[in-house]
């Protein structure tokens, strides 16, 4: 019973929120097998343990960010702004949420905060690589070095393609 939940199905549930990735209080609580009305209410009765910069609740703007992104339909009846969790709050979460349940989702959440941390660490130090290796052979390959670039950190186009009938001047 290592692994109670797929890590891919964690992934999924991280968020990057103000800068920081973060779970929201129903994923946790649905990974938790708990209400999230208990979620919530184990982690307000321990105040102490949940400073700002291991759990927050999402603003208006944040909050209509997400409905947009996952649909209305699924947070429909929700009055309350959710809260989020950091890995840091993620694994004070342990400490409130006594359940053998709980400590085993909480071990699988922490090693896939570690993998995406890895997997960040290794995508900046093969970046690092490719600009040392750029400098040093720029002029014969500058066209590889580009496309490699745009691999690994894409530009986002912000000038829309025109499509459908254009009239001729």
């Amino acid at each position: 019973m290592a692994n109670v939940i797929p890590v891919e199905a964690i992934e999924s549930k991280i968020l990057l929120i103000r800068g920081k990735k973060v779970m929201l209080d129903k994923d946790l609580a649905l990974l938790y097998g708990v209400t999230t009305k208990h979620l919530k209410r184990s982690v307000m009765r321990n105040p102490l343990r949940f400073p700002s910069d291991f759990m927050f609740k999402l603003n208006k703007k944040e909050y209509q960010n997400l409905r947009c992104q996952f649909g209305t339909s699924s947070w429909g009846g929700t009055r309350y702004f959710p809260y989020v969790f950091t890995e840091q709050g993620v694994a004070m979460l342990s400490s409130v949420l006594n359940s053998r349940r709980a400590i085993l989702v909480n071990l699988q959440i922490m090693r896939t905060f570690i993998k995406l941390r890895e997997l960040l660490s290794s995508h900046r130090d093969l970046k690092q690589k490719i600009e040392e290796l750029e400098q040093k052979y720029d002029h014969q390959f500058k066209v590889v070095f580009d496309v490699i670039k745009e691999l690994i950190d894409p530009k986002v186009d912000t000038k829309p393609k025109q499509f459908g009938f254009v009239p001729s001047k």
